[in-house]
């Protein structure tokens, strides 16, 4: 049996046990979707990532063995960027055990490394919210009021979309100053026309669905019909266009920190390790590949989860 066709046979079954599920008992949209994400195997291994990297966040105090800026001069025998040493893979038992080395200050890396998760985490489920919100809201009320409003919203969204996204958000930073709560900021301000122009573009074919028009007959004022009707029935492609941007958050205020933009020494932040360590590539090559590796497992964490979730939120892509 060839792929293509043993996968016609998979996706006839997964619809024959929906349409059985459907006929038993009454299933939301949600739940439908929740089961199609269990079934794609790449969305499970993103989720999967994704939760280890939360808990690590969460635990980090109990999973790093220092704190990030513990200078170990004086208190271990250990020198500036020494390569990693685990007992296990047959280092000496005498010698202090760093899983990812030291770096150029004499901290240990790895701590470093699960302590940076929590400013990255952080900052990227902050700056979507930001943009989510702003962004939805604004194209929801240009959507569904129109006319001049609608025009004026949009072209203030596709002048900020005409720059380079990461471009725009130093020409931002660098007004503002450097500083994680800056490139925040920043970061949220060039994503907003993004979850805009996808909420508009919802609003605009859903207001004029059979339900709004009955609401609208009833005399629901617009503000109920767009919060009650509108809005919840347009969520969808901004769910995954949030855990997409995500990814592209950290990614950019990574970039940001690199630069010396975004977050600044001694924060334990992904971008700002590899900047500290970039002329230390062929010396010390363990101190610019954990960082990279960290940033490069969470962007295609979030990446295949938004995948997964695209997936299984979109019928049109399961027949």
């Amino acid at each position: 049996m060839s792929l293509s066709t043993k996968r016609a046979a998979e996706l006839l079954a997964e619809q024959a046990a929906e349409a059985d599920l459907l006929a038993t008992e009454p299933v939301s949209q949600w739940r439908l979707a929740m089961r199609r994400f269990r079934e794609r195997k790449s969305g499970m291994i993103g989720l999967f990532i994704v939760a280890a990297l939360v808990l690590m966040a969460i635990f980090a105090p109990l999973i790093a063995p220092y704190e990030p800026n513990n200078v170990l001069i004086g208190k271990e025998e250990v020198d500036s960027r020494d390569s990693p040493c685990v007992h296990v893979l047959g280092c000496d038992a005498e010698t202090p055990q760093h899983l990812m080395g030291i770096d150029g200050n004499v901290r240990d890396e790895f701590s470093r490394i699960v302590y940076g998760a929590r400013v990255s985490l952080t900052l990227g489920f902050f700056t979507v919210t930001i943009a989510l919100l702003v962004g939805s809201t604004l194209g929801a009320i240009a959507g569904y009021v129109g006319g001049w409003f609608d025009n004026v919203i949009m072209r203030v969204m596709d002048v900020i979309l005409g720059f380079p996204s990461l471009l725009l958000a130093i020409a931002i930073v660098s007004v503002l100053g450097p500083g994680l709560r800056n490139a925040l900021i920043a970061i949220a301000v060039v994503t907003i026309p993004a979850y805009a122009r996808v909420m508009r573009a919802q609003v605009l074919s859903i207001k004029e669905s059979d339900y709004v028009a009955a609401s609208r007959a009833l005399g629901a004022a617009p503000r109920q019909i767009v919060v009650r009707r509108v809005v919840p029935n347009a969520l969808t492609p901004l769910v995954v266009l949030a855990t997409l941007g995500v990814a592209t958050a950290i990614l950019e205020a990574a970039g940001l920190s690199f630069l010396g933009l975004g977050a600044q020494p001694p924060t334990a932040e992904w971008g700002s390790m590899l900047a500290s360590e970039r002329n230390n590539l062929f010396t010390a090559p363990h101190l610019v590949f954990f960082p990279g590796l960290a940033i490069m497992i969470t962007v295609l964490g979030f990446n295949l989860m938004g995948d997964g979730m695209r997936d299984a939120l979109d019928p049109t892509l399961n027949k």
